[in-house]
């Protein structure tokens, strides 16, 4: 007998490959998760730019950074997580920000896209990293952490538009490298308890983004990516040992012989 609900993980068209080079935009939530993949060492890229919850701020990010980076640069898998559908427009330009600066409200209209615009930025910027890497690999999250601010309701209506966004994009532009990883059914179905949340019941605890990165590590991750994870694990935990002398030789020479494995690790995976 089961007790919870388990998510169906859509399996991918592609395997993340030990080192792969990544590029995380989009929410809170993004910055959780890419940062798990740079401590795995991974060459990921969190948010350059600051964090971004819409998919206008996302494409912002996009073109923003793809003129910056060279050929040997260019991400070959991007994750995207967004977190709403309310963007605020300077009234003065008729421009969305992507950050209001704590200028004052005044100064802007808060509006809500629609499904259809949505879908339309995202793929924009699907399009846009397709240009610049033809193998490129989009995965869509959406992010499970509500917005108090909207009113839970208003929070619910604007997840539901970007869910149905994503739907609107992979079904209408089934070309399109693009596929769809379920982070927010994951916590709100399977992980129904708010004990994997942080105190402010509204963040997913670190226990619930561990679980969802065992989930991207069983579903998505080739086996060799797999078997680096095993390799660079203790090496990892050697290097994050903190000893009561740190100064004594013998941690020193434990030290080096860390960084050594570490190199010899990084060389033989560069060569995959």
């Amino acid at each position: 007998m089961e007790f919870r609900t388990i998510v169906d993980i859509p399996k991918p068209r592609f395997l993340i490959e030990p080192l792969e080079r990544m590029l995380f935009v989009g929410s809170c939530f993004a910055d959780s998760i890419g940062q798990r993949f740079v401590e795995e060492k991974f060459q990921a890229v969190v948010n350059p730019y600051g964090t971004m919850y819409n998919p206008v701020s996302v494409l912002h990010t996009i073109e923003r950074l793809l003129p910056t980076l060279t050929d040997d640069e260019l991400p070959r898998v991007v994750f995207v997580t967004l977190g709403t559908n309310h963007v605020y427009r300077l009234k003065a330009t008729g421009e969305i920000v992507d950050n209001c600066q704590k200028r004052p409200q005044r100064l802007f209209d808060e509006e809500q896209l629609t499904v259809s615009e949505c879908a339309g930025y995202l793929l924009q910027a699907v399009d846009l990293l397709r240009s610049r890497r033809p193998d490129v690999q989009v995965v869509f999250t959406v992010s499970p952490i509500r917005y108090r601010k909207y009113g839970y309701h208003e929070s619910q209506l604007s997840k539901a538009t970007l869910l149905l966004a994503v739907d609107q994009l992979l079904t209408c532009h089934a070309e399109s490298p693009a596929t769809y990883f379920p982070a927010y059914e994951i916590v709100l179905d399977e992980l129904r308890d708010y004990r994997f949340y942080q105190e402010d019941m509204l963040h997913p605890s670190s226990q619930a983004v561990e679980y969802i990165w065992q989930q991207l590590v069983a579903n998505y991750f080739s086996p060799a990516a797999r078997q680096f994870l095993d390799d660079w694990r203790p090496i990892k935990q050697a290097l994050q040992h903190r000893p009561f002398h740190p100064d004594s030789d013998e941690y020193q020479q434990f030290l080096t012989q860390a960084k050594a494995d570490e190199a010899a690790l990084m060389q033989r995976y560069a060569k995959c």
